[in-house]
């Protein structure tokens, strides 16, 4: 069991439910663009949003982001510890920094003591691409290496209001640091996928790695890293964590199709799997292609739709209700989802 830490009123490690996370990508300094993806992101559940502040004009903006966002806001800061403390005070729940790059122990114990009379905590971001010189080739064990002297930085400081990624864009590198880490260090860990690709090839990892970790039980606030609409990555988070049965929501199931489908599945697949990401029910909703792989195979949902030749048979708990004519599959079957 981690630690806990406290971001803007969600609290992350020592048991607490896996919160979902993003990053915004538009110029902060424009404060009205990025809260308009921030309310984005937060429609779609998304619970913590981190920004970029690599100016003071960003950081200016960064006290009406805070202060109007409807989630809280993480402080992403590089190099410059000035712009760590402009951004505590502007009013972020929370800073990544990299204890180690910021400008020597005296900027560090600022930083520090900012946050602490703040009550935020700091999260120690270390990635396999910009680890400290001695410590390449990036491996499990030197990427730990480099979390720890982060953090005896701040626990110098008698600071211990500490969440730790450590990120690589390889699966199996990612995967061996957070093991090693979640044996070696109290804090939570936040966990992702650095660098991990487009909305097809990075969800597959960022799902391989992400998932093989909760599966261990290690992980504490989750980010799928997508060069994508940041929404996609919200998207993405949330089937995950519905997938290892760790957040409730409705959850589709439905057949790879064969032969044997006469109805166009794949779009009404689609169709359904769109309508349930609006819909706030537990519950698990069957789109299958024939009576083979319909009321049989997919009995333990709570409502579904087998195909037929132009049609497909409602059924619900593995009972067969009705006959729907294909044109009206989508529609009659989201209208007896409203009535579960």
């Amino acid at each position: 069991m981690t630690t806990r830490i406290n971001v803007g009123g969600i609290i992350i490690g020592g048991g607490a439910p896996i919160t979902i996370q993003s990053m915004t990508n538009t110029d902060t300094e424009d404060s009205k663009a990025t809260l308009e993806q921030i309310k984005r992101l937060s429609d779609a559940g998304c619970e913590i949003v981190r920004v970029s502040v690599p100016t003071q004009e960003a950081a200016k903006a960064l006290k009406t982001i805070a202060g109007r966002s409807p989630i809280p806001v993480v402080a992403d800061i590089h190099f410059d510890y000035r712009l760590a403390i402009a951004s505590i005070e502007a009013g972020a729940s929370k800073v990544r920094i990299n204890p180690g790059n910021i400008g020597g122990m005296e900027k560090v114990r600022l930083v520090a003591g900012k946050a602490k009379e703040r009550g935020i905590p700091i999260r120690i971001g270390v990635n396999a691409g910009s680890l400290e010189k001695d410590l390449y080739p990036a491996t499990a064990e030197s990427m730990v290496e480099s979390a720890k002297r982060h953090i005896k930085m701040l626990e110098d400081c008698d600071f211990y209001d500490i969440a730790v990624s450590l990120k690589a864009s390889s699966v199996a590198l990612t995967v061996e640091a957070y093991r090693l880490a979640a044996k070696e260090l109290p804090y939570p860990l936040h966990v992702g996928v650095t660098e991990a690709g487009t909305s097809y090839s990075g969800l597959i990892k960022s799902a391989a790695g992400i998932g093989a970790l909760l599966i261990d039980g290690i992980g504490d606030t989750i980010r799928v890293s997508l060069t994508a609409d940041p929404v996609e990555e919200v998207r993405a988070a949330k089937e995950l964590l519905k997938a290892l049965d760790l957040r409730k929501g409705p959850r589709l199931i439905s057949c790879p199709t064969c032969a044997r489908t006469k109805i166009d599945l794949i779009k009404i697949a689609g169709q359904v799997q769109k309508a349930l990401d609006k819909i706030d029910k537990d519950i698990t909703v069957a789109v299958m292609g024939c009576a083979v792989n319909g009321p049989g195979e997919a009995r333990e949902a709570d409502i579904g739709i087998a195909g037929g030749d132009n049609e497909a048979l409602l059924f619900k708990k593995g009972q067969i209700i009705r006959k729907i004519n294909e044109e009206d599959i989508v529609k009659e079957l989201l209208e007896e989802i409203e009535r579960l």
